[in-house]
């Protein structure tokens, strides 16, 4: 008999002690590699460990992100958190729980098949034995490997799986307490700010050290390391008056700074870049079938995250400890090692929740920040939190893409050739990635830039993420140009290429379809037999009364479109009302998901909606500027969808409950675009293919009619 086949975080971390520990009596404590960033996966994580272990979940206290204690599962990314993280973690329970039961019975003389387990006592024919989990906790070794012949729970027999479950994370949050990583509080903590070396190669010229401590008004002190500079003090006014002033007083050679031409999507075409195709050649067409074409660009965004990052470190006898609230513990602990020259098992790092981000922003590069200066000064605790400005600034960028769509026509309108060429800078510049950091870039000695490279297709992909259409074409292939120079730094954020591969898709599927005189609706339905897809459709339709050939025109409009996340994660649909003047107004989102079995459906609608929610404040807001570099520095200056903005919002999900989990985090993104996109252009009866869908755009459109 073959062996059983493990998931891949529990191959990768076969220990069950890094899973599972049973800590005290009535005490169970479970680890994860996955980490909450906002997103209730620490609390689907303890549903799913509850019923696998036949245990209430008040009694579990879970760890997650922790290089001392719990397994290695890279970054919380990509909606893979319970796709794969989530699987890993049934079948680490239920290995355990087969442990136990098999340990019970050779203390009990009896079969296993005589014994069960209820809110983790064990018993025998349904009647208590005296033993529970705690009891045989020293006899059974959990230190062992995993071997996946843990028999899983059968759905019917789930008690938490499946079910709403309220966030564990929020009561500490919404009541006060020190749940973020910015309330820590160190004894004998100092804070610092680093003055931060404008781009890769620039240097210090000149430092007017008794300006910038006439601004502090308090004593500060400087750590220097090469052309990384940072302040330091006790009192954290001084600190960020003293790091706000340094800008005016210190003076950098080799500085680059980007222009407004490279803040636009175009600018990518004409750049060198690394080009590769992904599937057949693009063929002639001798039959002279009739074509289509269409150029859809996004400019760079922002994480703009709700708080700037920070990170604390400490150096002490030799060992560094980091706490950080960045999406991979694991990672950073090895780019830190990198950095400093310190070997990774002296350094541990924990993940403290912050404000939550949704991909690469500077939670990495503080973390570092606060390392290299605790370096400098062993045994006192070093808190770095980032400024507004310098968060906008300084992170990395979601890059700005430009895809071009060209498609060959059968006779009936229906595409049976497909391209989409890409043009994009890197959606994977993260310091496991063989990105750097930031403070690594202004030491002496700093690391060579990475080579060019992006997120593998066998991750999903990253400028190429959903670049190929999930219809029954056939033949598709993808023409990437990955530019190798980008006027700022870039990395993941949110769905990578998703959003921008669904948008120019699902737009082009609309154009397609009134080029074709037929329904948006019946023409994808038309272009599938995925029957999952063609639920979602189908439902979304029904949600939102969908009726075919109804008017547009008069500024108001209803889109849809669709999509699976990375064509491997979730399944969703979305429909779009909306209102067009000036600006744009949307009236009402309806939205159908198939994510197969949902650990807690609130926490996934939660994500779908959230998704929507940003999509939207992307589509109709969001572009970093550039004017003599980055403009875009706050709020005001790179404007996100406002509360009041907000419309009214309902989701569906479909049961699939025995299927496997699919991955919900970002499967609206590029949904929600696209149904905007084709909204407005049902309203206007002319196409915008260029986001943000911005005032100026509407009215250059309406101007043309």
């Amino acid at each position: 008999m073959n062996a059983p086949i493990l998931p891949g975080p529990l191959a990768d971390n076969p220990r069950l002690d890094r899973w599972v520990t049973f800590p005290a009596p009535g005490k169970v404590t479970v680890g994860t590699g996955r980490v909450e960033l906002g997103q209730g996966v620490l609390t689907a994580m303890t549903q799913i460990a509850a019923d696998e272990l036949d245990v209430a979940m008040e009694r579990i206290t879970i760890r997650s992100g922790d290089t001392e204690f719990t397994p290695n599962e890279g970054y919380t990314a990509g909606s893979q958190s319970i796709q794969f993280g989530g699987v890993a973690m049934r079948q680490a329970c239920a290995d355990v729980r087969g442990l136990f039961i098999d340990q019970a019975a050779r203390v009990l003389g009896c079969k296993s098949s005589e014994l069960s387990i209820r809110d983790g006592i064990i018993l025998r024919n349904g009647a208590p034995t005296g033993q529970d989990y705690w009891t045989l906790a020293a006899t059974v070794d959990l230190a062992g490997k995993a071997t996946g012949s843990g028999r899983r729970k059968a759905v019917a027999d789930f008690a938490s799986i499946g079910q709403s479950s309220a966030r564990l994370d929020l009561p500490a949050k919404i009541f006060g307490a020190a749940a973020f990583i910015h309330d820590m509080v160190v004894d004998g903590m100092v804070h610092a700010r680093v003055v931060r070396q404008p781009n890769r190669g620039a240097t210090i010229e000149a430092v007017d050290d008794g300006a910038i401590r006439r601004a502090a008004k308090a004593p500060i002190e400087f750590v220097r390391n090469g052309n990384f500079l940072a302040i330091v003090g006790n009192d954290e006014t001084a600190v960020e008056l003293a790091g706000a002033a340094a800008s005016d007083h210190v003076t950098w050679r080799h500085v680059e700074t980007p222009t407004p031409l490279q803040a636009e999507a175009s600018w990518l075409v004409q750049r060198p870049a690394i080009d590769r195709v992904i599937g057949a050649p693009e063929p002639a067409d001798p039959q002279g079938r009739a074509r289509f074409e269409a150029t859809y660009t996004r400019v760079h965004l922002a994480h703009a995250s709700i708080a700037p990052s920070c990170g604390l470190a400490l150096y002490r006898d030799g060992r560094l400890t980091v706490w950080t609230h960045c999406q991979g513990v694991f990672p950073l602990r090895a780019a830190l090692s990198r950095t400093l020259g310190l070997d990774a098992a002296a350094i541990t790092v924990h993940h403290v929740q912050g404000a939550g981000c949704y991909g690469h922003n500077g939670a990495d590069d503080a973390a570092a920040d606060a390392a290299i200066v605790a370096m400098k000064m062993p045994g006192t605790p070093i808190r770095v939190r980032w400024r507004r400005e310098e968060e906008f600034l300084y992170e990395p960028k979601s890059p700005a893409m430009v895809v071009k769509v060209r498609a060959l026509l059968d006779e009936t309108g229906k595409p049976a050739d497909w391209t989409a060429e890409i043009w994009s800078g890197t959606h994977n510049y993260r310091p496991g990635a063989g990105g750097n950091l930031l403070g690594a870039q202004a030491l002496p000695h700093p690391p060579p830039e990475p080579p060019p490279g992006d997120v593998p297709e066998a991750n999903g992909g990253g400028a190429t993420r959903n670049g190929e259409p999930l219809y029954d074409i056939a033949a598709k292939r993808i023409i990437h140009h990955l530019v190798t120079e980008t006027p700022v730094r870039t990395s993941a954020l949110r769905g990578l290429g998703a959003m921008p591969n669904v948008f120019a898709i699902e737009c082009a599927i609309d154009e397609l379809a009134e080029r074709a005189g037929q329904d948006p609706v019946q023409y994808r339905l038309a272009l599938t037999t995925d029957d999952r897809a063609r639920a979602v459709i189908e439902k979304v339709a029904a949600m939102a009364g969908w009726q075919s050939g109804a008017p547009g025109g008069a500024g108001r409009g209803r889109g849809i479109a669709f999509a699976r996340y990375k064509n491997r994660a979730a399944y969703a649909a979305v429909v779009v009302a909306l209102d067009v003047d000036e600006t744009i107004r949307l009236r009402h989102v309806w939205c159908a998901s198939d994510a197969g079995l949902v650990i807690n459906p609130d926490g996934a609608i939660n994500q779908l909606e959230g998704g929507i929610i940003q999509s939207a404040s992307w589509v109709l807001k969001e572009q970093v500027r550039f004017d003599n570099g980055v403009s875009s520095l706050d709020w005001e200056t790179y404007p996100v969808l406002k509360f009041s903005e907000v419309p009214e919002i309902d989701i569906e999900l479909i049961n699939a409950k025995d299927e496997t989990p699919l991955g919900v985090g970002e499967a609206t993104a590029g949904p929600t675009a696209a149904a905007i996109g084709n909204a407005v252009s049902h309203a206007l009866g002319a196409r915008i293919r260029d986001l943000p869908l911005t005032r100026e755009r509407i009215m250059a459109t309406l101007l043309k009619e």
